[in-house]
């Protein structure tokens, strides 16, 4: 649920504080986690699944946006299958939008700063702790890092105006969606209208009729992030024969739904391998039945503690 509220939060927001460049954290140490293999049903270790990972045409990194221990553990597999695998490798991102890949192949060439490409590039605001080390490892290997979501504010046209909209795109900006488009009512959307439809919790006082559309609209601009993820790791993979690992947030991914879905389409004989990463309050009670059906792998990671709500009236 968390995923679809940040992107919808994301389609309305305009203005995402730009990251301040910080060293790449170190991925040799590995935060507090249990892995699950949904396969064999039973615990296993992080080195075994980066080990069966490092054998994928296609993988993908199902996250929670604001968990840093997932984000430290997603730079671990890369360091992992790095160390496994010698063809070529690339590192896909659903934080960076289409529009945006001539600075990223800039900066990745070492012909724009990291202050100039961050300037341009409308990075995430948790981009300097949670995603750099990322894209510097990459970066570091010679990988290509490819942006491949749909920028925000054509998904944001889809959301108010519908999947319609698309056609009345400057050529400029349909390039930068999807070429095939498709938003069928199935175990997807029954998912993503489950955990959208009480959207009078949210500061919106509908009818029933005014909820099903906007919950539809909102659906559709989900579609063409996915349709357009699934284009851009399907392309990566097919035209460099490449290994590709997509980093994005885990409704895009969980189920096999979603971004996993689209680019199956497109490279039906890719080999996909799908992590969902859950974070939990107690390692050491965790059951990775209730979750087997998310991916090929769960990694439970120990949550964050939020910090207190202050009081009215009171200071930090």
């Amino acid at each position: 649920m968390r995923q679809v509220l940040f992107a919808v939060a994301l389609l309305a927001s305009t203005d995402i504080a730009l990251a301040q460049p910080a060293p790449a954290a170190p991925v040799s140490a590995y935060p507090a986690h249990r892995v699950y293999d949904t396969k064999k049903k039973r615990i296993t270790d992080f080195e075994a699944m980066v080990a069966q990972l490092a054998n994928a045409d296609l993988v993908f990194l199902g996250e929670q946006h604001d968990d840093p221990r997932t984000h430290q553990l997603q730079a671990a597999v890369l360091e992992g299958v790095a160390r496994r695998r010698s063809g070529p490798i690339v590192l896909a991102l659903e934080m960076f939008e289409r529009d945006v890949q001539p600075n990223l192949d800039r900066y990745l060439a070492g012909n724009m700063t990291e202050a100039e490409f961050l300037a341009g590039s409308r990075p995430w605001g948790n981009y300097a702790v949670d995603y750099r080390p990322m894209v510097e490892f990459a970066r570091s290997k010679g990988w290509p890092v490819v942006a491949g979501n749909v920028p925000r504010r054509l998904a944001s046209v889809v959301a108010r105006r519908g999947l319609a909209a698309i056609d009345s795109l400057p050529a400029g900006d349909r390039a930068f969606v999807a070429k095939q488009l498709s938003c069928p009512r199935d175990g997807y959307w029954e998912r993503f209208k489950q955990t959208m439809g009480d959207m009078g919790g949210h500061g919106m006082s509908l009818s029933p009729e005014q909820l099903e559309a906007t919950v539809w609209r909102t659906y559709e601009a989900q579609c063409v992030k996915d349709e357009t993820m699934g284009e851009a790791v399907a392309e990566s993979h097919l035209a460099r024969q490449a290994m590709v690992i997509h980093a994005n947030g885990a409704f895009h991914s969980d189920y096999r739904y979603g971004t996993v879905a689209r680019a199956q389409q497109r490279a039906p004989k890719a080999k996909s391998v799908v992590v969902s990463f859950v974070p939990v309050t107690d390692l050491d009670t965790v059951d990775g039945k209730p979750h087997r059906k998310l991916g090929d792998f769960v990694v439970f990671t120990l949550a964050t503690p939020k910090p207190a709500a202050t009081p009215p009236g009171a200071t930090r």
